[in-house]
């Protein structure tokens, strides 16, 4: 049988977008993943006036739960399933 790997949810919401709760179902199964599992591929930085530059990237998963632990096709996967479900960061909420 093969592996299947869908989008269930994802909890984080502005101005904190990376601190929510991931969970994806593999064949049918739910599976959380760790806390603080995303990393923004987005970026703030302040201008010369001190003016704020908020720049929106794709995420990354940083942290995989056991059942996905070794399984790079699987990992890959979730990136995609991530990156078409979540709205992209950086929303500069931890500044």
């Amino acid at each position: 049988m093969s592996k299947r790997l869908k989008f269930v949810s994802y909890t984080g919401e502005w101005p904190t977008l990376c601190m929510g709760t991931l969970i994806l179902s593999l064949d049918g199964e739910d599976i959380t993943f760790p806390p603080f599992c995303l990393e923004s591929g987005g970026d703030v930085w302040f201008g010369k006036d001190w003016s704020g530059h908020i720049t929106k990237g794709p995420w990354c998963i940083v942290k995989f739960p056991e059942a996905l632990q070794y399984d790079k096709a699987l990992q890959q996967e979730a990136v995609r399933l991530v990156n078409e479900n979540v709205d992209w960061g950086c929303c500069g909420g931890c500044l």
